[in-house]
């Protein structure tokens, strides 16, 4: 009798909300420790099985998988505190976990995705492909800030439209699928020199872009894209104009906690989420609601129902073409945009037309502090 395949994949994860992440797991240790201790503690903790994912089906062929996420127990900070190798064992030892679960394809997910060289040594050193899920996480950024722009009535082809984190293999993809279709686009990042070949190149489309390292010039913009790899946040209430739409991509947040207290003129909303088919069970809590998961978590899900078990995202830099390709086999599986989610919350229609109001009588009495 000939064995049936059973098609698996494995995706890690690690702290981000650094006391509550663990909390999840582990409730004693993370109510005991403070966020530095954990900061500090984790270079020693070995990977950490999480759970078993099950229910994962295709719309299309009822094709089903399962999965597990594992967690790299090193926090942002550490990551980016310790030597590039030092992280690169840990996040072997987590892609050997995952082999000897039975994966066939690993997905490096927040910061695993971005250290280094953005998954290639990992790649070399495991005996299974590996995505960094970055070409779907692009997809769904797009995707839902073209329709936050909607239904805050932004029309699109008038808008000013920034990319915060513009040099990043993300912001880049999004900044290039952007480009033509808004009136203006700003790229930000920390270095001029590192913008203007990207700069240059949309410019020579046919776009009109600018490029700057002040993140002042975000007031300016109706739409923000932010994607940058920074451990705090970057994007403040002084930064943001009555009516702007922001969609957060980055893991931890770029958009401070005091946007969400103080500013209830603008729309903030996360970037990357989408409803995963079938009678999902992840198995542990993620904070999120039933069959919710990242776009780069699901990227890997979709090439295991593809059977597409190669290296997918990796490197430095995501081909459009390899956006569109993901994000077509994701809609034929099932995977879509569901809604809006802001700060853990979901944003309701009523909270949509409260921010347009609310906009609307403040564009009178507001003036950005540059």
């Amino acid at each position: 009798m000939q064995k049936v395949m059973t098609d698996t994949f494995a995706f890690i994860i690690h702290p981000i909300q650094i006391k509550k992440d663990v909390q999840h797991k582990f409730p004693f240790l993370g109510s005991l420790l403070t966020e530095r201790q954990i900061n500090f503690f984790s270079r020693f903790f070995p990977p950490v099985y999480l759970s078993e994912i099950t229910g994962i089906r295709s719309v299309s062929t009822g094709h089903e998988i399962k999965g597990w996420p594992i967690a790299c127990p090193f926090t942002p900070p550490t990551m980016m505190s310790l030597p590039v190798e030092t992280v690169y064992r840990k996040i072997g030892a987590c892609g050997r976990m995952a082999e000897a679960l039975g994966a066939n394809i690993l997905g490096l997910g927040a910061y695993t995705s971005v250290v280094g060289d953005a998954g290639v040594t990992i790649a070399k050193r495991l005996d299974i492909p590996v995505t960094t899920g970055d070409s779907y996480t692009v997809a769904i950024a797009v995707e839902a800030i073209t329709e936050a722009a909607r239904v805050m009535d932004i029309p699109m082809p008038e808008a000013t439209v920034a990319v915060v984190g513009a040099t990043g293999a993300v912001g880049g993809a999004c900044a290039r699928l952007l480009a033509n279709e808004c009136g203006q686009l700003i790229l930000v990042g920390r270095r001029l020199e590192a913008l203007e070949p990207l700069r240059e190149e949309l410019a020579a489309d046919g776009a009109n872009v600018c490029a700057t390292t002040d993140i002042h010039t975000i007031y300016d913009a109706d739409l923000i894209l932010t994607v940058t790899s920074a451990t705090h946040a970057v994007i403040e209430p002084q930064h943001l104009k009555p009516g702007a739409v922001v969609c957060d991509v980055a893991r931890p947040r770029d958009v401070s906690r005091r946007v969400a207290a103080e500013r209830d003129d603008v729309l903030v909303i996360e970037g990357g989420m989408v409803e995963v088919p079938g009678p999902v069970d992840f198995g542990f809590d993620f904070g999120f609601p039933p069959r919710m998961a990242y776009a780069c978590m699901a990227e890997t899900m979709c090439l295991a129902l593809e059977r597409r078990y190669e290296d997918y995202t990796v490197g430095k830099s995501i081909c459009v073409n390899q956006v569109q390709e993901i994000d077509t086999m994701a809609a034929r599986h099932g995977f879509r945009l569901s809604g809006f989610r802001s700060f853990e919350r979901p944003v309701t229609d009523a909270d949509i037309a409260a921010v347009r109001e609310r906009a609307h009588r403040s564009r009178r009495v507001w003036s950005p502090m540059r």
